[in-house]
């Protein structure tokens, strides 16, 4: 037997050719010997050979083992796991790679640099990208709408808002990108807009207070209120991204790049066209659109409404022994009516009506 060859000094020379001193969390660098069933096999030293699983040795799902690790060639690994009962070590590449990628996206970051991402997944509030094997976020608000459906598996333009390694949090922007690429576009909008002007827009983006429409390069508020001379609850009521519209500018504040937009300017006002339609002292029938804790509105001509005060609500239900709901149809007596500053006082006692 070979211990019988060598003499003890010998032998424990050989023997101390093999001591190390790994442990879980370690950095050592290993040769690539092969693969097998369970992943890359490793050599870095120890008695046997380490194993690299292959979720520990990919970025991304898609990758080539063997084109990541190549056999022969040596790289970093982390020892994710301390020896096993056959002595043998589990280490990772991807932890390794993946710290070398954060610290490289700090850099583009402080740079203000601009970097690729693919999309893999959308989620409420945005969509994930994978960015150098990193998965990060990328809200809606900092998307351009045209491009949310079927992004997955899109490359886009990104720029780092914030990235958090200690809380594996990474946050990106594509608007910033869009918007720094047109910047000059921009600029030559914004000088050729004019108040009073009728643009032709895509409805980019719908929120709770009304709807962005880009205007050729500049994205336009049109707000809530602007929408329809109609009561609106919500823009999704009337409007859906991607949608072609005509929008009259109302105002521009040039300093901060802002436009304010209206849909409801490109049509009759009603309360002209109500002007000699509705007189003061008539009986007119109304339907209830809205029911608030001061009142009703009352739509008593087409989009032209008027409050219904509480007290005259609660009478008209205590006389007729019913509930009121919006949709409702009720009679109403016009008291006043000052279209010019689109106020109307009502009532619901067909005594005030003039005979």
């Amino acid at each position: 037997m070979l211990s019988k060859e060598l003499s003890d000094a010998e032998y424990e020379q050989l023997l101390g050719q093999y001591e190390y001193k790994f442990q879980k969390g370690d950095l050592v660098k290993g040769t690539v010997c092969g693969y097998d069933s369970e992943g890359v096999i490793v050599d870095i030293g120890a008695k046997t050979s380490a194993i690299c699983p292959e979720r520990e040795a990919k970025l991304n799902r898609e990758d080539n083992i063997e084109d990541i690790l190549k056999k022969d060639e040596t790289y970093e690994f982390l020892i994710v796991r301390e020896e096993d009962e056959d002595g043998r070590f589990t280490v990772s590449y991807k932890k390794v790679a993946s710290a070398y990628n954060w610290k490289q996206l700090e850099e583009i970051k402080e740079a203000d640099k601009v970097i690729e991402g693919t999309v893999v997944q959308t989620v409420k509030g945005g969509v994930l990208v994978e960015v150098m094997g990193i998965r990060g976020f990328v809200p809606s608000s900092h998307l351009r709408a045209k491009e949310i459906e079927n992004i997955v598996g899109q490359t886009i333009e990104l720029k780092i808002l914030s990235i958090d390694v200690s809380q594996n949090n990474f946050i990106l922007s594509n608007r910033k990108v869009y918007a720094d690429s047109i910047e000059d576009i921009k600029k030559d909008v914004f000088g050729q807009l004019e108040v009073g002007q009728v643009v032709k827009g895509e409805v980019v983006r719908i929120a709770d207070f009304g709807a962005f429409i880009d205007i050729g390069g500049v994205d336009g508020l049109l707000p809530l209120s602007q929408i329809s001379w109609r009561w609106v609850d919500h823009p999704n009521d009337i409007l859906k991204v991607g949608e072609k519209i005509n929008v009259e500018i109302i105002g521009i504040d040039f300093d901060k790049q802002r436009v304010s937009l209206s849909l409801k300017n490109l049509e009759p006002d009603p309360w002209i066209e109500a002007k000699g339609k509705i007189q003061e002292g008539a009986v007119v029938k109304g339907k209830i659109t809205r029911i608030k804790h001061f009142g009703a509105f009352v739509e008593v001509y087409p989009c032209v409404e008027a409050l219904l005060p509480q007290n005259e609500l609660v009478q008209y239900q205590n006389e007729h022994g019913t509930i009121l709901d919006v949709g409702d149809v009720i009679d109403t007596v016009i008291l006043k009516f000052n279209p010019d500053d689109k106020r109307i006082s009502l009532s619901t006692n067909l005594d005030d009506a003039q005979k």
